[in-house]
């Protein structure tokens, strides 16, 4: 197989390349019409997959896998993308780089030698599900809870969108174990296919065929402790920084399927003649081919460039959702350019394009909506957030406040200490009662409410923060009705307030628990520094 040089790919890798390519051809890409229409790959494809050592290329030898560099998955993933079959790259892709992956990097040592040999040979499949049917890209906003009960877990609730959710044999769940502690309440388990309660319901699609997509459902689910995923309260972590991964594979597949894609319609418009010329010789036709090619390449360069700082371990996060955001836009603009070219033979299911055109259209959705990825870099380009890894702060020690790209704020909005007009407060007792002197008239007219402040510890206790009519009163106990609760430590609400924590990272983390978010952003607009 010819290639130009490039700094990134090597001989083995191109060995390495060639023998999956001649997989793909031979053994897959012959069935692709009758998996289509059967709307599953045979579990026998798995095993086969698993047995040529496809299926554990960035693995730990002691589990089965090769143990090989990221460039090898670049490699891998680019030609399974030329399989012509969405579903059937969507399959791989999940199992391999998505749900196993938390496996590998947080998972403990009884779940990887539990799950990870049987997924590395083919013999166990597995589902990441996070997406919920009220959610959508909204991680933190989900609803599903897994309620701590002895030695084990219950869980309840629903999942939708979930690839190999059907045939799989384990999911990979995202829950809420801690249902008031918003995003930094949520963790990851393992759930079994069968377990009682865990039932399934598969969705039909307009395109990827091949990919079972399902519906879940979780009634009193029933699963060990054990079957958690590094720690408790930090799966949305772990879930935001696995992002990356999961967009840098979907952008490596998007180049390579839109690639691909241009071959087969070269290919067509070669043998095709229209006018007694070939469709390839039309000037129209040409330029817009070339153009295609052009921008192709160029975002190529870019997806190997972020695959190369990945590779070196860097928090790629902006390159990541760059190449996502443009691989998949520009792979949706090639396939539909391409069916063009094939004229009214690209709309007839024989042909290949007809199955690329529709499997292409759900890339911009899957992984984050390129709104989303417009979002995030939002933050980061406009806003200057920055971002650090989870996953090397697995320790015995509580991770440092961190931001993550669905939610993250300005890393410029600093908290400010609060003190009273006399001495600099210190503790949350004297934080809270000094909050009559630093309210402000102009923000906090028309104004109303009552905050009950639930601070545990020495320095704290129990108050009571009334706003009306321009004024706040302090009161040691809880009284009245409370438009909001805000619970925590003592010292993390004295953290906060004195500037050493960022407030919103506290509030994610879940050290500050706020019942009514909207109501108390009204009532830390009304002090002078607010509450942090």
């Amino acid at each position: 197989m010819s290639r130009r040089p490039s700094p990134y790919f090597t001989e083995e890798h191109d060995l390495f390349r060639q023998s999956v390519r001649e997989f793909i051809e031979k053994e897959i890409v012959p069935l692709a019409e009758q998996w289509e229409r059967e709307q599953r790959v045979p579990r026998s494809v798995f095993k086969r997959m698993g047995d040529l050592g496809f299926l554990g290329v960035n693995f730990p030898e002691a589990y089965g896998g090769t143990d090989n560099d990221f460039f090898t998955s670049v490699a891998y993933l680019e030609e399974v993308a030329r399989c012509t079959m969405g579903g059937f790259a969507a399959n791989v892709c999940v199992h391999q780089y998505m749900s196993t992956a938390h496996l590998l990097k947080a998972g403990s040592d009884e779940l990887k030698r539990k799950y990870l040999p049987g997924a590395i040979s083919g013999e166990l499949w597995g589902s990441l599900a996070v997406t919920e049917p009220f959610g959508g890209s909204d991680v933190a906003g989900m609803r599903t809870t897994a309620r701590r009960e002895g030695d084990h877990y219950i869980i309840n609730g629903s999942k939708t969108f979930i690839t190999n959710g059907v045939y799989g044999d384990f999911a990979t769940v995202a829950c809420k174990t801690e249902p008031e502690a918003g995003i930094g309440g949520i963790s990851l388990i393992v759930v079994d296919q069968g377990t009682p309660g865990f039932t399934t319901n598969k969705l039909e699609k307009v395109g990827w065929h091949t990919s079972d997509t399902a519906e879940m459902s979780f009634i009193d689910v029933r699963v060990p402790a054990s079957n958690l995923i590094g720690r408790e309260n930090e799966g949305f972590f772990y879930i935001m920084e696995s992002f990356q991964l999961e967009r840098l594979a979907a952008a490596i597949m998007a180049v390579s399927g839109a690639e691909h894609c241009l071959e087969i319609t070269l290919k067509y418009m070669h043998e095709r003649t229209a006018f007694n010329r070939q469709v390839s010789r039309f000037q129209a036709i040409r330029h817009r081919f070339t153009q295609l090619h052009a921008e192709l390449d160029a975002v190529k360069q870019q997806v190997h460039h972020t695959a190369f700082l990945y590779s070196k371990g860097v928090m790629c996060v902006q390159e990541c959702t760059i190449a996502k955001m443009l691989s998949t836009e520009l792979g949706k603009k090639v396939v539909d350019e391409c069916l063009q070219f094939h004229g009214g033979y690209g709309y007839m299911e024989s042909y290949p394009i007809a199955r690329m055109y529709r499997d292409a259209r759900v890339a911009t959705i899957v992984g984050g909506t390129t709104e989303i990825m417009h979002e995030i870099l939002g933050k980061m380009i406009i806003d200057g957030v920055q971002y650090e890894s989870t996953y090397q702060q697995i320790s015995t020690e509580r991770p440092k406040e961190r931001a993550h790209p669905e939610t993250a704020q300005p890393i410029t909005d600093t908290p400010k200490p609060i003190s009273n007009t006399n001495k600099m407060a210190e503790t949350a007792k004297d934080l809270i009662h000094a909050l009559p002197s630093k309210l402000r008239k102009d923000k906090s007219a028309g104004l109303s409410g009552n905050f009950h402040f639930e601070l545990e510890g020495d320095t704290g206790g129990q108050f009571t923060v009334n706003l009306a009519n321009g004024e706040c009163t302090v009161a040691d106990g809880l009284q009245g009705t409370a438009t909001c609760v805000i619970k925590a430590k003592a010292k993390d609400y004295e953290d906060v307030l004195m500037g050493r924590t960022n407030a919103q990272m506290a509030v994610m983390m879940g050290k500050i628990k706020i019942s009514n978010l909207g109501e108390m952003m009204k009532f830390m607009g009304a002090f002078s520094h607010g509450l942090g």
